[in-house]
């Protein structure tokens, strides 16, 4: 459920949180197939999803808020694909897994600072706590909105619940 009131933070984290439990509901239920199944042009699929959103969390909240959480994984057209691309591996049950795991430390990471709290992106320059977290709002809703339809089309489901 929404935070309607509360602070700034508890607003903002529980809208990123809704959204990310968007995505799992739209990833869970699938069969294997359904969920790496390419319905519109591009190669985008509902696992396909999960797995960049996975990456967007390592990226804005380990990689770049915790020195020992690994390298931040530039923003280019070969990375951004490469995110999206499924592997054999690649499980509806792996995924989710993954992104919760990811989501989790994400949580954990970004307890730790205020959102004031401003570190050093390679491409952006000077990012704060607070525009991480809109950013990643943004991007987790975008593909949320994504995997409804691709969704939609799999099976006739809609919607956020």
């Amino acid at each position: 459920m929404q935070a309607r009131t509360g602070s700034e933070r508890a607003v903002l984290e529980s809208f990123l949180d809704f959204h990310r439990s968007v995505v799992l509901r739209k990833l869970r239920g699938l069969s294997e197939t359904d969920a790496a199944r390419r319905l519109v042009p591009s190669s985008t699929t509902v696992g396909g999803l999960v797995k960049h959103l996975t990456l967007v969390e390592r990226n804005w909240f380990s990689a770049l808020l915790d020195p020992s959480g690994g390298e931040v994984v530039q923003a280019t057209a070969e990375n951004a694909l490469a995110s999206f691309t499924l592997t054999d591996e690649d499980t509806v049950e792996q995924l989710a897994s993954a992104y919760e795991a990811e989501c989790a430390r994400s949580r954990a990471v970004a307890a730790r600072f205020d959102l004031d709290h401003v570190v050093p992106q390679p491409q952006l320059g000077e990012v704060s706590l607070r525009w991480i977290l809109v950013h990643v709002i943004q991007e987790t809703a975008r593909h949320a909105g994504h995997a409804d339809i691709l969704r939609e089309l799999t099976d006739g489901s809609t919607g956020a619940y």
